[in-house]
């Protein structure tokens, strides 16, 4: 039986911020958000790789993120790494609100090293995620490589986000995640970017998201 409260503060123009708790029978995991942030992060999953990669959406996307998680780490680390995406995934959802105002695309590319990734995104209201990443090894430290895909998974379900990831070069695993995850914080930043072009209006033709 799973139990969800949430709390969210919005208005038209800030503080764009959320708090959400999500407790299973697997996880206990709380999140909160504010997309308008400085890029503060505080991050203990008990998955050391997950938090370094926290860290990278906090600060390369200039919010402020505090999330903490226990789970049957005894197992593995797949239940907490997916319920830390899937929380993380409602509260940007829930902070975005009707999503007025903002730019709503994003697109960047990030070098780390040899490792070259490119992340599109669009806060479409559409859940979609294309992956296209080779990692070439099973795991970086004790951090499952397949897990990268599950997180970016429940967090564009929950977000309801349009993802495309593009790896165009890269031989080291740690290189090819952590330029991932710094080119969807530089995305993200720039889609959740107020536009004062749009004062106000939501970002479609159609009139809604």
């Amino acid at each position: 039986m799973q139990t969800l409260t949430s709390q969210i503060h919005t208005s038209s123009v800030s503080p764009r911020v959320a708090s959400v708790s999500r407790t299973t029978g697997e996880t206990d995991v709380q999140v909160s958000i504010n997309l308008d942030g400085t890029g503060v992060c505080h991050a203990a999953t008990g998955i050391p790789f997950l938090d370094h990669m926290l860290h990278q959406i906090s600060s390369h996307g200039l919010i402020d993120l505090d999330v903490r998680a226990t789970g049957d780490l005894h197992i593995d680390d797949h239940h907490t790494n997916e319920d830390v995406g899937i929380t993380l995934g409602q509260a940007l959802h829930q902070a975005l609100g009707d999503r007025k105002g903002i730019v709503r695309f994003g697109n960047f590319l990030a070098p780390l090293d040899e490792a070259l990734v490119q992340v599109a995104l669009d806060f479409s209201g559409r859940p979609h995620l294309s992956y296209g990443l080779q990692i070439p090894t099973q795991r970086v430290g004790t951090y499952d490589t397949q897990l990268v895909r599950e997180f970016f998974v429940a967090i564009i379900n929950h977000s309801q986000t349009t993802l495309h990831i593009r790896q165009l070069d890269g031989i080291n695993s740690h290189h090819i995640i952590e330029a991932t995850f710094k080119a969807f914080a530089r995305a993200m930043r720039m889609a959740v970017e107020v536009d004062p072009r749009r004062a106000g209006a939501i970002p479609s033709s159609k009139g809604m998201i």
